[in-house]
């Protein structure tokens, strides 16, 4: 709840609409905790041949534990140099440095669309302002997760709650049921 407010607070004195790799980032860095981490990961069905992608991937953690468990090629993309820097330097430690790709860029600009898995924390707005992209632009049957947000009156396919946090899956439908 404290993060939601937080969040929520730094929403209204950031401009989500201008969303450029130097400025503030649209919502602040609070990690995902490690068993969320991995029940996000789980709950999505991770597995050898999937490239996941991380919006807003902070220090890197989400990628780093896919390369590491599932040997799955992972890419962060946030907009925080100093988090990039962070990234890259816990994958090194981690040894999965050939596996994972941090990227210095904008989520609502970047490209992710060979993505078959992408994981997010984000605000609800956030959400929905990628849910068009999302929808448009990934291959049927690409899982999405969120942390602790969900997607509006787009039901999940999936949605697990411990310990007061929740962890949403969708699954992009093919063209005609969008």
């Amino acid at each position: 709840m404290l993060r939601a407010v937080a969040l929520a607070a730094l929403l209204v004195f950031g401009s989500p609409l201008a969303a450029q790799p130097g400025r503030a980032p649209d919502v602040m860095f609070v990690p995902t905790p490690q068993e969320v981490v991995d029940d996000m990961l789980c709950l999505a069905g991770v597995k050898k041949g999937d490239v996941l992608y991380d919006l807003g991937s902070g220090d890197g953690r989400i990628p780093i534990t896919a390369a590491r468990r599932f040997g799955v090629r992972a890419v962060g993309i946030d907009i925080d140099p100093d988090r990039i820097r962070e990234a890259n330097e816990n994958a090194r430690k981690a040894g999965v440095s050939h596996l994972v790709e941090f990227r210095n860029e904008d989520l609502f600009l970047a490209n992710w669309r060979e993505a078959t898995v992408i994981t997010l924390y984000l605000l609800p707005e956030l959400n929905l302002r990628l849910r068009p992209r999302l929808l448009k632009e990934l291959k049927p049957g690409t899982r999405i997760v969120s942390h602790q947000f969900d997607m509006g009156d787009w039901k999940p396919d999936k949605k697990l709650e411990v310990n007061g946090r929740t962890v949403y899956v969708w699954t992009v439908p093919a063209p005609a049921k969008r």
